[in-house]
């Protein structure tokens, strides 16, 4: 299987060109692939398709085999692979996803996408502002907001110290959402910039999450605490986020780069698998 390995502020993923590519079980290949120390290394698959309904398609997994719905930054780079390998040299460029077809636009130079602005859709609020919810014996709020995918978002007066490996599972698991969840956790700068790590489900704590990032823009400006013209400050990166009050859509802002080129032979999945 040929694949380009690619991150949008180092939420990393492998890309498959199925224009070319068939794989056949995208599920265990993701699961194969992901490994940092025994796989390519990456925080999921991402299968770049044909589509009937829009210039190409976005097919993705998680690090554990589960098929996600949407993830900002993986657009963001089927976006600029689309365009700089010629299967859609589109500006602007519309892509299928579980969650919908995204508009993508693009900035341009010396031929090739260095920025992408993805229309996110409008959010969809799923909680109380806020709600309460209890995590290991301990009272939490948080603000539930879907953009396409579900994301609880927690609002702290500082992030740097979680022990996310210790504390992400039991908020992604929680009886709240049976579907798990995505769970931010924030830290407001001032009403322009906010700071935030995330525990995405089904890979763990990662460096960037572009849907992520723009549910806890959404949910902040539902708090009161900051405009809807938001920095948001990643492990990995800044994305901008802008929640257009006349539409209600949020567009994300934010870079998308390719970093090698490879082939890997898939085995058969174990059977105790």
């Amino acid at each position: 299987m040929k694949f380009t390995k690619m991150h949008g502020i180092s939420n990393d993923y492998v890309y498959v060109n199925c224009f070319e590519e068939t794989v056949t079980d995208p599920s265990w290949a993701a699961q194969y692939i992901s490994p940092r120390r025994t796989g390519v290394g990456s925080d999921g698959l991402i299968l770049i398709a044909p589509s009937k309904t829009a210039d190409c398609q976005m097919i993705m997994y998680n690090a554990d085999g589960s098929e996600g719905a949407m993830c900002g930054n993986g657009i963001r780079c089927v976006g600029k692979y689309a365009y700089d390998h010629g299967i859609a040299v589109k500006n602007p460029m519309t892509v299928e996803t579980k969650s919908g077809i995204k508009t993508l636009s693009f900035q341009i130079e010396k031929g090739k996408v260095s920025a992408v602005t993805v229309d996110m859709g409008i959010p969809l609020q799923t909680s109380q502002v806020p709600e309460p919810i209890v995590v290991d014996e301990e009272t939490y709020e948080f603000v539930g907001v879907s953009m396409g995918n579900p994301h609880a978002v927690y609002f702290m007066d500082s992030i740097d110290t979680l022990n996310l490996e210790a504390i992400g599972p039991a908020f992604e698991h929680h009886k709240r959402f049976p579907d798990r969840t995505n769970t931010e956790f924030i830290q407001i700068l001032d009403q322009n910039h906010i700071k935030m790590r995330v525990w995405e489900r089904g890979s763990g704590e990662t460096y960037a999450c572009g849907t992520g990032a723009a549910a806890s823009a959404v949910a902040a400006v539902l708090m009161g605490y900051t405009k809807r013209n938001v920095e948001v400050q990643l492990l990995g990166g800044v994305l901008s986020i802008f929640w257009d009050p006349e539409s209600g859509h949020v567009f994300m802002t934010g870079p998308a780069q390719e970093v090698f080129q490879g082939e890997i032979a898939i085995p058969e999945k174990p059977v105790n698998r």
